[in-house]
């Protein structure tokens, strides 16, 4: 993502009809509602970073013998 990305709409009422605000970076006014805004990247996110609860890489077949149980382990 380049730092001079813009927006494509207005996040509030979803115009078009956007200018850079004089506001500082990153900061946009929107002609239609006449409402201003301001981006900011934050960075990117941890790999491997996952909703709470959620698992990757598991399934389930309905057999639940350990290694151990099996005397495998």
């Amino acid at each position: 993502m380049s730092e001079r990305a813009a927006p494509f709409y207005c996040p509030y009422c979803g115009d078009e009809d956007l200018r850079p605000s004089e506001e500082g970076h990153g900061a946009w006014e929107c002609a239609a509602c006449s409402r201003a805004f301001q981006l900011k990247f934050l960075g990117l996110l941890a790999k491997g970073l996952q909703a709470v609860g959620t698992t990757t890489g598991t399934t389930t077949t309905g057999n639940t013998t350990t290694d151990r149980e099996r005397g495998t382990g």
